[in-house]
């Protein structure tokens, strides 16, 4: 019984498929035209051919036939029925991915938008269901160099699709390889602006994944705690006084500043800037590209970015983009403080620091003077600032000691810039600073020195180490765990043990020479291994290094130095609200003041005459009760005001009868 169903299917099968190959010789004829009867066909057959694999083994290869062949002339629905029915085809297991999706790279160049859409989702989805289990490198590496030459077809649509099919699937971390980074770079000097744009925002583009590693970010903030607490605890033991508690203070900023760079220090903006394969040259063809280009200026800033970012990342060597860039640094010029984030991301402590000081001279005589406002000089000083804090040697000495005389500007804005801008030198370079502006010495500036261009600030210790006591014996561990044997089994009694040693050695580290402490600090990191409370330890010697006053400056009062935190720290990218820094909004503009009128009109209630007494209720005056009297009360009054002058009136008389009499004389 099962085989006679099986044998009348087949049958039936088979004659659908006749009358399929029938119409299709027919519609081939005249592919321009719809038929509703090919379409119906087409459908039936993609979904049940896969119970007849022998009879329909030329069904997928006939419909990528028509495709191919008729691609750009077939009727729009007809078009995306067959692309459907290989969909359907190919998720059954009967068409190969690579052959599938060659095609369906083909038919982007087809003038069909919903097309394009629904063939660029199924790419993406198919590419992903492929590489979901394990990274299928044959397919991707045949379909990464199928793209390479899209990206250079004739077809700007079609072009187009294909990198927006790369980027996608670089996004989804499918594609997340170099060679994917370095097909999508051909594309940023491509003659179609909508493709050399989609590149450009993928390069400047911001990695917004973030770590999926709970436990460690609670490890860490465990850690910062127990710091915090052990700084707590050592405040709780000696006297208090004021001196020790604006000490702990400091101390905990700088362990706050410190953690928070350990955990943002080493995170890329970006991992595409990285997997590029020779970023000099890549650099350097864009400049070219971005000096000769004619596009708009918003592409012109995006090309900029670019290469300020590979400039900053990988430390390039492209001298000419600083004059480049110098050229736009006015106040009046659009999108200025991008231009300035620009210079700022492209300077690095290799880049000669001739090159950055004619930037820097620009920047402080463009912006930094009286004649402009303060938003602007505050932008400036910003700049300044993040170009001095990646590069210190390119700030002259001359030009530094006329940017710190604004710390005591009357604007908010101006004055904090400057301020950060003595901060970020206190650590780079005190030397250039003025002797009141050094600020007070501490412990850290006694190791300091200034680096000379090019030249490694590399050490062969640990700093810090120096407060960690000698090695232990191990006799003396083993007869310590022999006397704790020997007294007892009774584990259920805790016994409290105050330990001082650790206070002691960081009192005697505290008042070590430099010299004496590198020694230590050497012998300390040459011979053991240290462990995590020891490291801990190391990071509260530090921090307490960077608040505690060097012996030579005990005892002297100086002025209150603007708060660590105002600095910047160095990184790959900067931030472009560490340029646009305004801290103070103007309160007395044509809107606020608006505010202030409407607000008032609200609150005021009815118009009335003369002022108004604060208790309605209260008693009138005689003068308001004299005019709600009747005339008849007050009429005698009136009458014997009329016949009496008031002192004011005879003087008025008196002088006009003399007038009158001088005038009759002449």
């Amino acid at each position: 019984m099962l085989i006679f169903r099986y044998r009348t299917a087949t049958v039936m099968f088979l004659q659908q498929y006749r009358h399929f190959q029938s119409n299709l010789q027919i519609f081939q004829l005249k592919p321009s035209e719809y038929s509703k009867t090919l379409e119906e066909l087409v459908l039936f057959l993609s979904q049940v051919s896969g119970l007849f694999p022998e009879d329909s083994s030329d069904f997928p290869q006939q419909l990528w036939d028509v495709l191919k062949v008729h691609s750009t002339v077939l009727d729009r629905n007809m078009r995306m029925s067959f692309c459907r029915a290989l969909i359907l085809l190919r998720n059954k297991g009967t068409i190969q991915a690579t052959k599938l999706l060659e095609l369906f790279f083909g038919l982007f160049r087809c003038q069909d938008k919903v097309l394009r859409k629904t063939l660029y989702s199924y790419i993406v989805t198919d590419i992903k269901n492929v590489n979901s289990k394990h990274k299928n490198m044959k397919l991707n590496s045949t379909l990464q160099n199928f793209m390479y030459t899209m990206l250079k077809d004739s077809n700007p649509i079609a072009a187009k699709m294909s990198l927006d099919v790369m980027i996608e699937l670089y996004r989804r971390n499918i594609w997340r390889d170099a060679k994917t980074v370095n097909v999508i770079t051909t594309a940023c000097f491509s003659k179609v602006t909508k493709m050399l744009v989609a590149a450009l925002k993928f390069f400047i583009g911001h990695d917004n994944e973030k770590p999926d590693d709970e436990e460690s970010e609670s490890e860490d903030e465990y850690t910062k705690k127990k710091d915090t607490q052990n700084l707590l605890l050592g405040h709780r033991v000696a006297k208090k006084t004021k001196k020790r508690q604006k000490k702990l203070d400091r101390a905990l900023g700088v362990l706050k500043k410190n953690k928070k760079k350990k955990k943002t220090g080493e995170v890329f903006n970006f991992s595409a800037l990285h997997l590029i394969h020779d970023p000099q040259d890549f650099s350097e063809k864009l400049f070219r590209q971005l000096e000769s280009t004619t596009e708009r200026f918003e592409v012109k800033i995006m090309m900029m970015d670019l290469i300020s970012r590979l400039i900053g990342v990988h430390q390039l060597f492209l001298l000419n983009f600083y004059p480049y860039i110098q050229r736009f640094l006015q106040p009046h010029q659009r999108e200025v403080t991008k231009l300035l984030l620009f210079a700022a991301q492209s300077s690095h402590e290799l880049v000669p620091p001739d090159v950055l000081e004619s930037v820097l001279l620009t920047i402080a005589n463009n912006f930094i003077s009286d004649r402009n406002s303060s938003d602007v000089m505050g932008v400036g000083l910003n700049a300044v600032r993040e170009i001095s804090n990646r590069c210190p040697l390119s700030l002259s000495e001359t030009l530094l000691k006329d940017l710190t005389e604004y710390k005591t500007h009357k604007n908010k804005t101006v004055m904090v810039a400057a301020r950060s801008l003595i901060t970020l030198y206190r650590k780079a370079n005190p030397e250039l600073l003025r002797k009141k502006d050094k600020g007070k010495p501490t412990e850290s500036m006694k190791e300091h020195r200034t680096l000379k261009y090019a030249e490694p600030d590399t050490k062969d210790y640990i700093p810090g180490a120096e407060v960690i006591g000698e090695e232990k014996k191990e006799d003396d561990w083993d007869s310590g765990s022999e006397e704790e044997a020997s007294d007892g089994d009774d584990d259920d009694e805790w016994i409290d043990i105050h330990h001082s040693s650790d206070e002691e050695d960081m009192e005697t580290s505290l008042n070590m020479d430099p010299e004496e402490e590198k020694k230590k600090a050497q012998a300390v990191s040459s011979s053991r291994i240290l462990s995590q409370e020891e490291f801990q330890q190391i990071q509260k010697r530090q921090a307490t290094k960077e608040v505690q006053a060097a012996s030579r400056a005990r005892g002297k009062k100086r002025k209150n130095v603007p708060d660590e935190d105002d600095e910047q720290q160095s990184g790959e990218l900067v931030n472009l609200s560490a340029i646009e820094m305004v801290h103070k909004k103007k309160a007395h503009d044509k809107a606020s003041r608006l505010e202030t009128v409407m607000a008032g009109r609200k609150d005021r209630g009815t118009f009335t005459g003369g002022p108004q007494r604060m208790n309605p209720n209260a008693s009138t005056s005689n003068k308001e009760k004299r005019k709600n009297k009747p005339f008849l009360m007050v009429k005698h009054k009136v009458q014997r005001k009329k016949g009496k002058r008031s002192f004011k009136d005879k003087q008025i008389a008196l002088r006009d009868s003399l007038l009158k009499r001088a005038k009759a004389r002449h």
